[in-house]
């Protein structure tokens, strides 16, 4: 009936009245089987100001439920909303790019209007058909030793960064933004889900200052914004990513932090609606969620979409279902651990909690493979032997059992690493470290090459030679 952003035919409007607010929450009331389709754009004016709805709901077939995007202070029972056929839609193509926006495509950056934009694509689509859908072997390397060692990344996948509050999820993303944009050939484009006004200043003016940003689209849905907002800030940023995939045929890697805000305001909007709600309070229709944006990531036969996502876990419990949803769509799961916050090792990751599909001899290599197997298997020795070096003390263990704590010291220390992101902070410059180091790094130390070495040496460096100096 029209187009995403073309001229409006008023003779066709269809107009409601307002007849209930709560929340984000509006209910529109319509005159009999004149209630607009599920995801369609209601234009609300109240006094003069003109928010945007979606459609989210049928009450009746006179009523319709809508999400708000945009606070509904002031509005009224009785004012008026109209319906021109469209959907929420962005903007996309190369002149969304070193622009940072809200999720009606709307410039929030102080720079002017957006420019050369052609294109404007809605905000909810449909995954490609599986036939083409193209699995990837091939790894995403970060430049973070951790990661790169014992939880790749699959381009064209998905890998979350799961912790509890203050693990250090957001630093570790802006850390991997950091490495990978400068030298990524894609483009980049990061979304912010109920982030603080603080993060996204910082974010935008190191992106600018590492002149990074003219190859980046940032989508940011503020924390205090209504929870439609933060609802639907992932998808308008998906929305941008397909279009390059798809229409420019250029590698996208997009940043998301955090899923976790998704699913609140998902639940926010759930119980505003009336819903029954389903375990912990989450909406019943949870899996559904996730499932629609998580579903949309993936490899094509031109070119791929790489997923970093930031999960915020309620309580560190990684049992909670939120947590559980998000796991099951991944290939690789990065978990920070609280105590090895605590005890001052960053970036705090948990090597035998983290996995990847992707550490596999056949796509990573017989060399890596062995090496991680025996890192991890180093580590899980130590963690039995705790419990004894508690009670008994160090000096108790068998000779072999010290060295294989020694080296478990060791390998803790040397999968920490100064990043860039944090250099005003520690005075320390950010160390950005290929795998093949990595690698033999771990290699020399479960070989025993320092096993007369302070463990300590090994903290906070980047490639194994730094220990040595």
């Amino acid at each position: 009936m029209f187009g995403l952003r073309g001229e409006r035919d008023l003779r066709d409007i269809l107009t409601g009245r307002v007849s209930a607010v709560d929340g984000s929450v509006v209910e529109v009331l319509f005159a009999r089987g004149r209630v607009p389709p599920l995801l369609s754009k209601l234009i609300l004016n109240s006094d003069g100001r003109e928010i945007v709805l979606e459609v989210n709901a049928h009450k009746s077939d006179t009523v319709a439920i809508a999400l708000a995007v945009a606070s509904t202070n002031g509005v009224a029972r009785g004012d008026t909303v109209a319906y021109y056929g469209e959907a929420l839609v962005m903007p996309v193509g190369n002149g969304v790019l070193g622009r940072m926006l809200d999720i009606l495509g709307n410039p929030i950056d102080g720079e002017g209007e957006l420019k050369n934009i052609k294109d404007w694509k809605p905000l909810h689509a449909a995954p490609s058909a599986l036939a083409k859908v193209q699995a990837s072997d091939e790894v995403f390397f970060t430049g973070i030793k951790a990661i790169d060692l014992l939880a790749p990344i699959p381009k064209g996948g998905k890998a979350g960064l799961f912790g509890g509050a203050g693990t250090g999820k957001t630093v570790l993303i802006t850390e991997v933004i950091h490495n990978m944009a400068g030298h990524y050939k894609g483009v980049s484009v990061f979304c912010g889900i109920g982030e603080r006004i603080r993060e996204g200043e910082e974010l935008y003016s190191e992106m600018k200052d590492s002149n990074v940003l003219k190859n980046t689209a940032i989508i940011f849905g503020q924390m205090n914004e209504p929870s439609g907002v933060r609802f639907r800030a992932a998808h308008g940023a998906l929305t941008i990513a397909e279009h390059f995939r798809d229409s420019a045929a250029k590698d996208v890697l997009l940043i998301m932090d955090n899923v976790f805000r998704y699913v609140q305001a998902g639940a926010e909007v759930s119980g505003l609606m009336g819903r029954v709600p389903s375990r912990v309070g989450y909406q019943s229709s949870l899996d559904n969620d996730v499932a629609s944006l998580q579903e949309r990531i993936y490899s094509t036969a031109k070119a791929a979409i790489t997923s970093v996502q930031a999960v915020y876990v309620p309580a560190d419990d990684f049992s909670d279902p939120s947590a559980v949803a998000i796991f099951s769509h991944l290939s690789s799961s990065v978990v920070l651990s609280r105590q090895r916050a605590a005890m001052g090792l960053y970036p705090a990751f948990d090597p035998l909690a983290s996995s990847s599909k992707m550490l596999d001899p056949v796509i990573v290599g017989e060399e890596h493979f062995r090496v991680a197997k025996e890192v991890k298997a180093t580590l899980a020795q130590y963690e039995e032997l705790k419990d004894i070096i508690a009670m008994l003390g160090f000096d108790e263990l068998s000779d072999a059992d010290q060295k294989v704590v020694i080296k478990a010291r060791q390998l803790e220390r040397f999968l920490t690493q100064p990043f860039a992101t944090t250099q005003q902070f520690t005075g320390t410059p950010g160390a950005r470290v290929p795998v093949e180091q990595t690698i033999d790094g771990c290699r020399r130390i479960l070989k025993g090459d320092f096993i007369t070495r302070n463990p300590m040496d090994f903290y906070m460096i980047g490639a194994i030679e730094e220990a040595l100096k």
